[in-house]
């Protein structure tokens, strides 16, 4: 009785031993389930904030909606011309460039002194031009000769000047005095200007 009593005794010890160490093994594995669950939990939590985080950016990086049609804006320029440039009124004298010229300086015998007017217009559009306005006068020092304004005949019709297009006036001197009269001019030096114009003095010698 003795012997099995002893050996009983020692069978449940070891029994409450390995039931210890079974119970200390199965807490440190629950422990170690509960941490690795309680990792994968908060892992699972950061990827899905992470994935809705990245559909908001997708959705907001989304094409811009087309732009608004421009409104077309036109603008029509019109030019009216000036008071001394109206179309077929009389010519302003300041835009007119008259010139005088002559083919020869030297005249014998009979022949006739010839002188060449031109007048530009430089306004726009067209203007009407008096050519009694144009006056060629002949002198000898002081001494009044000639004059083309009073030898012009009374009516002449006047000139339509477009811009840029030369009127040329031919004006010709019969070496006589005034219009009518029978003196003729002796040899010698004259002088022949062109009357409220720039025009150059145009200096030539009867013989």
């Amino acid at each position: 009785m003795g012997a099995n009593t002893e050996s009983d005794g020692n069978g449940i010890g070891l029994d409450r031993y390995w039931k210890r160490r079974a119970l200390a093994l199965a807490g440190v594995l629950g422990a170690v389930g509960l941490l690795a669950w309680a990792c994968g939990g908060g892992t699972g939590g950061a990827g899905e904030d992470e994935r809705v985080r990245d559909a908001s950016a997708v959705d907001g990086a989304g094409p811009p909606p087309p732009p608004s049609a421009m409104p077309t804006v036109t603008v029509t320029t019109t030019t009216t011309p000036g008071a001394g440039q109206a179309d077929g009124g009389p010519c302003d004298h300041d835009e007119l460039v008259v010139n005088m010229s002559a083919a020869k300086n030297v005249y014998a015998g009979t022949e006739r002194p010839e002188f060449r007017v031109t007048v530009v217009s430089t306004g726009e559009g067209s203007c009407v031009f008096d050519r009694a306005s144009l006056d060629v006068r002949i002198t000898s020092g002081a001494d009044r000769i000639w004059s083309s304004a009073k030898c012009r005949k009374e009516g002449e019709p006047k000139a339509t000047l477009q811009r840029g297009i030369p009127y040329v006036d031919e004006v010709a001197w019969n070496r006589r005095r005034d219009c009518e009269g029978n003196v003729r001019a002796r040899p010698g030096t004259y002088v022949a200007t062109l009357k409220g114009a720039t025009a150059r003095k145009l200096v030539f010698t009867l013989r």
